[in-house]
């Protein structure tokens, strides 16, 4: 990639992008196989390896040979991370699911999305083991592996799959599996491929009620709007990309009315501690 800026428009961007994460994620496949890349800890909810580092350094070098004249904000670089953001900035998750990552399993991603007045407008999201490439332009629709995604069918609350990080559902989940009665359960690490899968239709309903950062899910949240599915923090309001990165959680439906549903169930609940689960 040269150091010209190319079409500054978000169709024009994303084909670029998809070319950088689809870079990323080849480097990471490869990367599992050192231990000191995959070694690290956890910090809080987070499980951090130095290969976080490694593919950040990647990532950002690629996306700013796109084009210069655009910053990018990391989840691994907290100088970026300030509350006043540029008027358009790519928003990275050099990988997603670094847990799953780091321990032998599959459910991991690479992820950027440019943001264009506080929104996504376009989205890369690539899951290395899988091989699976999920784009995503404002407007234009959603893509797997360059295959246009459907309108997402409507799912009813307790039809479909629910989708979590856990062999089987618990807390908020299991909450929901059971409130709604859900006879199908979809296991996924990364919140990312979790949203992606509501997306394309292999998952129908998530929902999780501790934080949740904006690099988490700006990527996938356009896949999911392009593809007609859902997503608002657990009260119902809309998700903004604005002032601080961090939520208080998310609900993410295959259709409006299903999410309504959930927050409303949500919202009606006496109010504790969230279960844990891996967003980064």
């Amino acid at each position: 990639m040269s150091g010209r800026s190319l079409d500054p428009r978000p169709e024009s961007l994303v084909d670029a992008a998809a070319k950088a994460v689809l870079e990323v994620g080849g480097l990471l496949r490869e990367w599992r196989c050192d231990t000191s890349a995959t070694s690290g800890v956890w910090e809080g909810d987070q499980f951090k390896a130095r290969a976080d580092a490694m593919a950040h350094d990647v990532l950002s070098t690629r996306l700013r040979a796109i084009d210069p004249g655009l910053p990018v904000l990391s989840e691994e670089d907290p100088d970026s991370l300030v509350d006043e953001r540029p008027d358009r900035y790519w928003l990275i998750d050099p990988i997603d699911g670094t847990a799953s990552y780091a321990h032998g399993f599959a459910g991991y991603v690479t992820q950027a999305a440019l943001m264009v007045g506080a929104r996504p407008a376009a989205a890369a999201v690539y899951a290395p083991e899988p091989d699976v490439l999920y784009t995503a332009v404002r407007g234009t629709g959603a893509a797997s592996n360059g295959r246009r995604l459907p309108t997402t069918a409507p799912a009813p609350p307790g039809k479909g799959a629910l989708i979590d990080n856990t062999p089987r559902p618990h807390g908020i989940a299991r909450a929901a599996y059971e409130h709604f009665g859900y006879t199908e359960y979809v296991e996924s690490g990364s919140l990312a491929l979790k949203l992606c899968r509501i997306a394309d239709g292999s998952a129908h309903l998530f929902i999780k009620d501790v934080p949740v950062r904006d690099w988490d899910v700006a990527a996938p949240d356009l896949v999911l709007e392009e593809t007609g599915a859902a997503l608002a923090q657990p009260d119902g309001t809309a998700f903004g990309y604005s002032g601080g990165f961090e939520h208080p959680g998310l609900v993410a439906a295959a259709d409006p009315a299903t999410l309504a549903s959930v927050v409303a169930w949500h919202r009606s609940r006496p109010h504790g501690g969230g279960a844990g689960d891996e967003a980064g």
